[in-house]
């Protein structure tokens, strides 16, 4: 099988029901819990954000840093709950099925409801499932090689193009948003790598670092410190524009505009939040990430701030489905990615 495309078996690896747990594969059942009542204090106690990756990736950092400024706009601390694992099924799920009261939300990647919902594989979770709450940040990848590789892209593309299939790359797993970036990049400069799986971007530093791993594909968290330290060097981000905090990089897209692919980041609660409760929970966000400390922070960790209504966010997930339905169909089929 060619690597410049995915095989729909690859593809879908990463949400085999043997990688989930039991509960996962248990049919949907009916919510046993009801709302909270109007008129309900709200929140009534801490607030937990279930954060499907593990502690210390750019999900994981971002979500922190809300959580601070929104706990005293809330009046109760604002927990972070980490849940990795089946290309994040395993923390959404989890969310799907607490009680629609506000007190459970979940940091949702573009992984966990754009892409996934695209493939035929069965999921134990629906996008109806969640209340959107807001959309938070948006993502770009940036593509980080090993110190000795070409640091250009030109260069790089030269090199990969020379040694088909020779270089690898990490991934969060074939159906992660990271690794249909990678995929993207491969077809629409025209090589190949191999995909090697890890649980989290630290174990890929550890590997890069070590010179077993040859690319990390990864968000700003993890490729700027890379870079700062002299542990791998970044070739070019996977977004629209250049980051401010790293302005002498390009984006792939100056290269070809089609080489966009970025994840985005969001809040939502389960199905039948009552809405003055999203209310609340939305406002909280937008107040916090007005916060001009805070948006330079993210953007230090190479996050766009892009917070708005839950209306601008339902109608944000249907337009990123429309748009990478068909580059997953292509992907899984084994065709190209072009759009």
């Amino acid at each position: 099988m060619s690597h410049r495309s995915l095989s729909r078996r690859a593809l879908l690896a990463g949400l085999l029901p043997a990688a989930l747990p039991p509960a996962a594969l248990a049919p949907r059942r009916a919510a046993a819990e009801t709302p909270a009542s109007p008129g309900a204090p709200f929140p009534a106690r801490p607030v937990t954000i279930v954060v499907p990756f593990p502690p210390g990736g750019s999900t994981d950092v971002m979500t922190r840093l809300l959580a601070e400024r929104m706990a005293p706009l809330l009046g109760q601390p604002v927990v972070i709950e980490n849940r990795p694992g089946a290309a994040t099924v395993i923390g959404a799920e989890a969310v799907a099925r607490a009680a629609p009261d506000g007190h459970t939300m979940l940091m949702s990647a573009g992984t966990t409801l754009t892409i996934n919902p695209l493939l035929p594989e069965r999921l134990p979770y629906r996008v109806e499932d969640f209340a959107p709450i807001s959309l938070v940040t948006k993502l770009p990848f940036g593509v980080v090689v090993r110190p000795g590789l070409p640091a250009t892209i030109p260069e790089f593309v030269a090199l990969a193009r020379a040694r088909p299939g020779q270089l690898n790359y990490g991934t969060n797993g074939p159906s992660s948003f990271n690794n249909i970036a990678a995929l993207v990049l491969m077809d629409g400069l025209g090589f190949r790598m191999q995909d090697v799986t890890y649980r989290g971007d630290s174990q890929q530093l550890n590997d890069l670092v070590a010179g077993t791993l040859d690319v990390m594909v990864v968000g700003g968290s993890s490729a700027l410190p890379a870079h700062r330290n002299g542990q791998g060097r970044i070739i070019g981000w996977t977004g629209e524009a250049r980051l401010p905090v790293t302005p002498d990089i390009p984006t792939f897209a100056e290269t070809d505009p089609r080489l966009v692919a970025q994840t985005w980041f969001g809040l939502l609660a389960p199905a039948r939040t009552p809405r003055p409760v999203v209310e609340r929970l939305n406002g909280a966000v937008r107040v916090a990430l007005r916060e001009p400390a805070l948006q330079e922070r993210l953007l230090g960790e190479g996050q766009f701030v892009a917070s708005g209504t839950p209306e601008e966010f339902a109608t944000f997930l249907r337009v990123e489905a429309d748009r990478w339905r068909p580059v997953v169909a292509r992907l899984s089929s084994g065709g190209e990615a072009r759009r």
